[in-house]
């Protein structure tokens, strides 16, 4: 069921698969403006073809969000079109198969941070201006301990969660809200081939629905499913070495 308070103006990165595909398909009913970028000009049309099927209005761009000036470009283009009432800085990777190099962790640094700085700077300037938009930052459960398999990926992903957080504080003024998603494991390309034990394991379609619940409710956390956060935040209060047995299995 969508939310009768959706927002009508909603840019999304890394919306040609997983969480960014699911909430694009989620938001598209008529009435709505959708902003999509991603990657891969193949899924990011069939995503499109699917979002005006459903009557939205739907604009793409394939584009890096690594390359901050072109990222600016186009957010600014983007809300000279319509104003945006949410921004989704969705797009992010990490290390699947456990390959672990130096090269690849400095990728999904690059990608999984500056990426979203790209986003949600040139959003958020424009929102101040007009002291209203909702920002949503894709974490992960991931950020909550570092896992060896993952390194780069749950650092970053930790480093995004105290940004949003300490966002949300410093953006109240403006009338702007911030809000941090925090995942699981979710059946998409991204975890296909990551760690062997997935628990709680969602549909994207699912994850869709239970984060624009908690976007419409402004919540400054939104982390899911809860058996599987409250397991991860307990490890943080064993002692560390029992903390590094059991995180060795994993």
């Amino acid at each position: 069921m969508r939310l009768s308070n959706s927002p009508k103006s909603i840019l999304i990165t890394g919306a040609s698969s997983g969480i960014g595909e699911a909430l694009a398909k989620y938001y598209a009913t008529e009435g709505r403006y959708l902003f999509l970028t991603g990657r891969n000009i193949e899924r990011l049309e069939a995503v499109a073809k699917a979002c005006r099927h459903l009557k939205a209005q739907v604009s793409v761009a394939v584009m890096d969000v690594k390359d901050t000036e072109a990222m600016r470009r186009w957010i600014n283009a983007c809300y000279h079109v319509v104003p945006l009432d949410l921004v989704i800085a969705n797009a992010g990777i990490s290390n699947s198969g456990h390959v672990t190099t130096e090269e690849l962790d400095r990728e999904i640094f690059a990608t999984n941070i500056n990426g979203v700085l790209n986003t949600v700077y040139p959003a958020m300037h424009l929102m101040q201006e007009h002291h209203r938009g909702q920002i949503a930052i894709i974490s992960s459960l991931a950020s909550l301990h570092g896992f060896a398999r993952a390194a780069a990926y749950c650092a970053s992903k930790a480093a995004l969660t105290a940004f949003g957080q300490a966002l949300r504080s410093r953006l109240k003024k403006y009338h702007i809200k911030v809000s941090v998603v925090c995942p699981g494991f979710i059946a998409t390309p991204l975890i296909a081939n990551s760690l062997h034990f997935q628990p709680c394991i969602l549909s994207k379609e699912k994850a869709a629905q239970i984060i624009a619940k908690g976007l419409s409710q402004n919540k400054g956390l939104i982390a899911f499913p809860r058996r599987l956060f409250f397991l991860l935040w307990f490890l943080r209060l064993l002692p560390a070495k029992m903390t590094e047995w059991i995180v060795s299995f994993l």
